[in-house]
């Protein structure tokens, strides 16, 4: 039998499931007793695993298949690169037309945030390593190269890569790996529904942004080079930040002189309701870290896109200029003609007007399920949605993560058709945003039978 052929035989499949592969985020030793459903295909917003079973997609796979699966544009666009140029480098002096259109895609529609330059990279871990070295880079050519530290949030996820594991403030990441890239610091994240000091949200975005700007004081501003969070906290617990925080850590960091890095890896492209996260708070990050829903997951790409303040530093003649840092696979001419079809789909069919449409209606429908005991908060902005589970409303003791309670209302809506993530206590749903309302209701009258059934 061929490999190929292998890929297609049913039966080999299912039995070297998880037998070779590590899979991510998950001890081996679960896997090989609980094996993964094996998806094999997907279309629009459904999915189907490697019996026939269809599912409705409630995730986008990983927060990022946003114009949904199967899409003939995007296919026929790889298929047509394919037919010209599989794949060539873009170090030195090479580049390639896929490459080239999408950097002056990108530029226009970033222009509200004065962005000039990007680097292209295989997923949204590599465009956070772009951004934190190329920010220490530029301090070292703006003279000032003691300004090396790297401030962000508590529950931040930022990637698995060293730097990326350092800025996040998630200790279950990064406990295996410890100890992290020293000058790295993490301040309270604004979570309005757990914080020690309020439940006014506007009080809250003060005091986290007013910590930010007293830990810089500390730590003395000139040794920090950038503050990097994500508009909406997504991995990290859903976390949706007060309206005032994000433009004053806009403020703390221009009066400090940090730069501030917007990490849009989930909330570009339309997930917030905007088509940056960024724009939602209306701030102008100074480098921005996106993937995810630049192609839909089709063909993996990241970026790193920085603005023109940043581009000024390289205009010097300077033996630190030379921008050491780049991937195999930066601007790879598949990934970025899958980018431009998507792209044109996002902004054709007008996804971040959907998803802030369906996304109200979804937030209003999983309200419902606020009269089941566990259910402690639901939130979300856009198509970014979570419910926290709790085992007492009082004290707002979470459900432990793999906790029975937890597990049994996931395996009942994955009977009933839908594809949901439980991570730690809280159930994200993060839709492709070509969700309809329909799809909502078919998505929360799961989960509505789910908690009824297990609660019972």
């Amino acid at each position: 039998m061929s490999n190929q052929r292998r890929a297609g035989d049913t039966n080999f499949i299912i039995e070297n499931n998880a037998r070779h592969v590590w899979h991510p985020m998950i001890d081996p030793k679960v896997s090989a007793e609980n094996p993964p459903v094996i998806v094999s295909g997907g279309d629009g917003v459904h999915i189907t695993d490697v019996s026939g079973k269809a599912y409705l997609d409630c995730t986008a796979s990983l927060w990022n298949v946003n114009v949904g699966h199967n899409r003939p544009e995007i296919k026929n666009a790889i298929i047509d690169q394919l037919d010209k140029l599989a794949y060539y480098n873009t170090f030195g002096n090479a580049s390639n037309p896929p490459s080239i259109a999408l950097s002056a895609l990108l530029m226009e529609m970033l222009e509200p945030e004065d962005m000039a330059r990007v680097m292209f990279s295989s997923g949204g871990s590599d465009a956070v390593e772009g951004a934190l070295k190329l920010s220490r880079q530029y301090w070292k050519l703006a003279g000032k190269p003691e300004k090396t530290k790297f401030f962000s949030l508590k529950n931040a996820y930022h990637g698995v890569h060293f730097g990326g594991l350092s800025v996040s403030g998630g200790i279950p990441w990064r406990r295996a790996f410890e100890p992290m890239m020293p000058g790295s610091f993490h301040i309270d994240s604004p979570h309005l529904y757990r914080n020690a000091w309020t439940e006014d949200p506007e009080e809250l975005g003060e005091i986290c942004a007013d910590m930010l700007a007293r830990e810089i004081e500390h730590q003395g501003a000139d040794t920090v080079a950038a503050f990097i969070a994500e508009p909406v906290q997504g991995a990290g617990g859903m976390i949706v930040p007060p309206a005032n925080f994000w433009p004053r850590v806009r403020e703390v960091c221009d009066r400090f002189d940090v730069l501030l890095i917007a990490d849009e890896v989930v909330t570009g492209f339309g997930r917030t309701g905007t088509m940056f996260g960024s724009r939602h708070w209306g701030v102008k990050p100074d480098i921005m870290c996106l993937a995810k829903g630049i192609n839909s997951g089709y063909v993996p790409l990241g970026a790193t896109v920085v603005n023109k303040r940043i581009v000024e530093a390289w205009d010097k003649d300077d033996p630190m200029a030379p921008i050491m840092h780049g991937y195999t696979y930066s601007g790879h001419p598949l990934a970025c003609a899958a980018a431009l079809a998507n792209l044109d789909i996002v902004i054709e069919e007008d996804l971040p007007a959907n998803a802030g449409a369906v996304g109200g209606y979804f937030l209003e429908r999983l309200g419902e399920l606020t009269e089941y005991p566990s259910v402690g908060d639901v939130r979300g902005v856009g198509l970014m949605l979570a419910v926290e589970f709790v085992k007492d409303r009082g004290t707002k003791e979470p459900f432990p993560a793999f906790d029975p309670y937890l597990t049994a209302i996931q395996k009942s809506c994955m009977d009933a058709n839908v594809w949901v993530r439980i991570q730690a206590n809280k159930m994200i749903f993060s839709p492709p945003l070509v969700f309809g309302n329909s799809h909502v209701d078919t998505a929360v009258d799961a989960v509505h039978a789910a908690l009824s059934r297990v609660d019972a």
